[in-house]
C-alpha cells in the first residue's frame, strides 16, 4: 500500500470570516459547536500532527486526536500584514496586495512568499515515513488552507502562480498518497463528516 497523507484544515476563525490576515487565533465558539455535531471517527494512522499555531491544536483536540505541534506545519508568515483585513490594506494601497497575489516571490508584507511556502511544504512532504511491506505509514496532519494549497501544487506539479485557484475551505479533508516515487492527489476539500470512509 502507499504511504498515505490526510490532511485537515482547521475550524474557521473570525480572520477567515473577515477576510483578514490571522494572528494566532482561536477558533471560533460556533465552530466549536459544528465540531461537535460533525462526530468526526478518525481513520487509523500512525503519525498525528498539528500546525503550531491555537487554531490548528484547538481543531484537533476538538476532533479528539492527541497531536503532535510540527512546525514545517506552520501557516503563512504574513508579516505586517498580520491582524489586518484584505479590504483595509486593498483601500490604504492596493499595490502590494496586486503584487502578492500575482508574484509567487514577492514579499511586500515582509513575510514569507508563496514560492518559499510551497519549497517549506514540498521538503516537509519529503520526510513523512515511507510504507514497508511489514510497516503502514498513514499520517493525519491538521493545518491550514496555505498549507494545503501548497501541498497540492507539489502533489500535481503545478506552478505557483496556480495557488490561488485552490479552495480550501474549514474542516475538510485533502488525501495524498505516495507509491515511493511520486505523489498523487486522491482527493482534495472533502467536508468532514461521520459518514467519511477513507478512499
Amino acid at each position: 500500500m502507499p504511504t498515505r497523507l490526510t490532511l485537515i484544515s482547521h475550524a474557521s476563525t473570525s480572520a477567515q470570516r473577515l477576510s483578514a490576515f490571522p494572528a494566532d487565533e482561536p477558533i471560533e465558539e460556533s465552530a466549536l459547536t459544528k465540531l461537535a455535531a460533525i462526530n468526526w471517527q478518525s481513520p487509523r494512522a500512525q503519525h498525528i500532527l498539528t500546525a503550531p499555531e491555537l487554531r490548528t491544536q484547538q481543531t484537533a483536540e476538538a476532533l479528539n486526536l492527541t497531536a503532535t505541534p510540527t512546525n514545517e506545519l506552520r501557516d503563512i508568515a504574513y508579516g505586517i500584514w498580520q491582524g489586518r483585513t484584505l479590504n483595509d490594506l486593498y483601500a490604504e494601497d492596493p499595490a502590494p496586495i496586486a503584487q502578492w497575489l500575482s508574484d509567487p516571490n514577492s514579499t511586500p508584507h515582509n513575510g514569507e512568499s508563496i514560492a518559499h511556502l510551497i519549497t517549506r511544504v514540498t521538503n516537509w512532504l519529503a520526510t513523512l515515513p515511507p510504507e514497508t511491506p511489514d510497516t503502514h505509514s498513514h499520517t493525519i496532519a491538521i493545518t491550514h488552507p496555505a498549507v494545503i494549497r501548497a501541498a497540492i501544487l507539489h502533489t500535481l506539479n503545478a506552478p505557483p502562480q496556480s495557488f490561488w485557484r485552490i479552495d480550501i475551505a474549514p474542516l475538510t479533508l485533502t488525501d495524498l498518497r505516495h507509491n515511493g516515487r511520486t505523489w498523487t492527489l486522491r482527493s482534495t476539500a472533502l467536508p468532514l463528516s461521520p459518514s467519511y470512509q477513507e478512499p
